[in-house]
């Protein structure tokens, strides 16, 4: 470039004054060209950040809901009830279909009373303590398809207000 600068300046085509303008444009045009390529390089690098924070932000979440299934299949599979040899049908709704599970007898009147719940398991259901169905809810409450829990509270205070509290519901009540 000096070279070029030196050549002018023997030739007359340019003056000192003229060359040096020139020149000191250059270098600002030069340091403008570089502050923006910095800014560039800087912006691509805080978007390449943010991606990388978003993806590990995903990661940790899948993370999660793999150990929280984890934790939940291990609960049933250790707490499971055995249902051999029912021949009682006890009907309950999934997804708003009604589905049908055969228990014994000893095993419905539980399920009535809520001392076993129904969860859902892989493609099928089972029967799990209600212990074990609580935990399961705080997990995933959608798990949990039956768990017959009355609040002490509001049986005794509709027992007042009910017109119909002399007739009992037979706890054998099939629908």
């Amino acid at each position: 470039m000096s070279n070029l600068k030196a050549q002018l300046l023997k030739s007359g085509l340019a003056d000192a004054k003229r060359a040096k303008k020139i020149h000191q444009q250059q270098l600002e045009a030069g340091k403008a060209a570089k502050d923006e390529a910095k800014n560039q390089v800087q912006k691509a690098m805080a978007e390449k950040v943010e991606r990388d924070r978003l993806l590990n932000l995903q990661l940790k979440e899948e993370q999660e809901k793999k150990a929280i299934l984890a934790q939940i299949k291990q609960l049933i599979e250790t707490n499971k009830i055995d249902r051999a040899g029912g021949e009682v049908a006890y009907q309950f709704t999934d997804d708003k279909k009604i589905k049908k599970l055969y228990v014994t007898d000893l095993q419905f009147n539980q399920l009535t009373k809520g001392i076993i719940a129904i969860v859902r398991f892989a493609d099928g259901y089972e029967l799990v303590p209600t212990r074990v169905a609580e935990k399961i809810a705080a997990r995933d409450a959608n798990l949990v398809l039956v768990l017959n829990i009355k609040p002490e509270a509001t049986a005794t205070e509709t027992a007042e207000e009910d017109p119909y509290a002399n007739y009992q519901i037979p706890d054998d009540l099939m629908w």
